[in-house]
């Protein structure tokens, strides 16, 4: 019986686990089954999520304000910063310096508001002398406050895809209509800028920082510039005169201030010369015969930008001429007048080292400010004190205006005057051709005696005179 007994107690033992399994089996499944819903519940939303993140990846893409490496993470400082360091090789001094002056005012107007601003000019100067110029090899450090200001800069600067916004690109292009005193600007400064502003965003879009222009969805208009010269600047032959000869009386005698600049006007009004091309007019490139016309080679400028933006840390940049390509020539012929003002010129004082006709005291080029001193000072001479406050050969350059105008009231041929001047055809009609100053006089003159002509009233037919009355038939 026990064993019997222990026998049963034993395949209970053996029956009780398969009874519990039975039991349990169905709490197991349904916990598996929780999981794997929970799994592609959370599957599904990752799914979703991530179709999300490339339908929005791809729509970035697609989107006009982003480029084809998506949104931009530049600031505009930053970019422009980089913009101004890939436009400076190879460029004109001047150039230089126009662009950075337009990146100046353009990086001011997008800057935003936030503590520690510096004052306006200490902004400037750091923008203009250091944030958007390459720096030569062994020049001079920054100094630790510009150095701050910049900071701030590149702190407070927005971001270059906010000029996607037309009201912020709107405040920035109306920027550049003021001037640093809070007036407006030229029309030509205007044009200028915005030029400048116009390039560095396609230069964005070829970087793939930008998918389309900014200012296509802004409707901003400038004013045409004045094409064609003002006549009241022209001076006639007499008026001339006079001012070259007002220039030698400028100054001291020995210093010879004003009788150094002589020939450097004279050939800006015989010649036509603009001011950079008479500064660089060498006795090599000229024949001054004893008598007769003369001749000039041109092929070089000496424009005035600045050491900071040369390549050579100069004043000037030597340049070719202005709108020929490199190594181009034009021959301007010499009246005989200035033939004699020029031998006179060498004469008296010489060359410079490098065979230049006109240099300062100590062989040096000269500047914009010393010409531009002396020409104010003869037109007070010169000129009436009627005539000193109209606009009548302001500024040296007027002398040019002066002598292509001149040519053409002479009647000579307008495709030969643009070749001495260096100008089209098409510029030269548009800008330069104009009367001189008091010439409409002239041609009263000329309308008035044309109309007197016919004051007396016209024979009537039959009247005229005929034979004597006995003559033979």
């Amino acid at each position: 019986m026990d064993t019997d007994g222990s026998h049963e107690d034993h395949a209970a033992d053996d029956l009780a686990p398969e009874a519990d399994e039975s039991r349990t089996q169905p709490q197991h499944n349904a916990v598996e089954q929780g999981r794997d819903a929970m799994v592609a519940e959370l599957a599904g939303e990752f799914g979703a999520e991530l179709v999300r993140a490339v339908r929005a990846g791809l729509a970035r893409q697609d989107s006009p304000g982003y480029g084809v490496r998506g949104p931009s993470r530049l600031s505009w400082y930053d970019f422009a910063t980089e913009y101004a360091r890939a436009l400076w090789p190879g460029r004109a001094a001047k150039t230089r310096d126009e662009v950075s002056d337009a990146l100046t005012a353009i990086t001011l107007a997008m800057c935003s508001t936030i503590p520690g601003r510096p004052k306006e000019q200490v902004l400037r100067r750091a923008l203009r002398h250091w944030a958007f110029v390459v720096p030569k090899a062994g020049g001079p450090e920054m100094p630790a406050e510009d150095r701050l200001v910049l900071g701030w800069v590149a702190k407070a600067s927005r971001p270059l895809v906010d000029l996607h916004d037309p009201v912020l690109a709107r405040e920035v292009l109306e920027s550049l209509r003021r001037r640093i005193d809070g007036g407006e600007a030229s029309v030509a400064t205007m044009r200028r800028k915005r030029k400048v502003l116009v390039h560095a965003l396609h230069y964005a879009m070829e970087r793939g920082e930008l998918g389309s222009h900014p200012l296509t969805r802004v409707r901003w208009r400038i004013p045409k510039p004045a094409v064609a010269v003002d006549p009241r600047v022209v001076a006639n032959p007499h008026q001339a005169r006079d001012l070259l000869a007002a220039v030698s009386y400028v100054g001291g005698y020995n210093r010879a201030r004003g009788r150094r600049l002589v020939g450097l006007f004279a050939g800006m009004y015989y010649a036509g010369l603009r001011p950079e091309e008479a500064i660089a007019v060498a006795l090599p490139d000229c024949r001054l015969p004893r008598s007769g016309w003369g001749r000039l080679v041109a092929h070089r400028t000496l424009p005035q930008a600045g050491k900071r933006w040369t390549d050579t840390g100069d004043y000037h940049d030597e340049r070719g001429l202005k709108n020929r390509p490199p190594g181009d020539t034009r021959v301007v012929p010499l009246p005989p007048h200035l033939v004699a003002l020029w031998r006179d010129h060498v004469t008296t004082f010489g060359t410079a080292d490098d065979g230049r006709l006109f240099f300062s005291e100590h062989g040096g080029i000269i500047s914009y400010t010393t010409y531009h001193r002396v020409w104010h000072e003869a037109r007070d001479l010169a000129l009436s004190p009627a005539l000193t406050p109209t606009p009548l050969a302001k500024r040296p350059y007027d002398l040019r205006h002066s002598a292509l105008s001149t040519w053409l009231c002479a009647g000579a041929d307008p495709a030969e005057v643009a070749q001495r001047a260096g100008n089209s055809v098409e510029v030269l009609l548009s800008r330069y051709a104009k009367c001189l100053y008091d010439r409409q006089s002239l041609n009263n003159h000329r309308i008035e005696d044309l109309l007197r002509s016919y004051d007396q009233p016209p024979q009537k037919p039959g009247t005229e005179e005929s034979g004597s009355p006995g003559g033979e038939a």
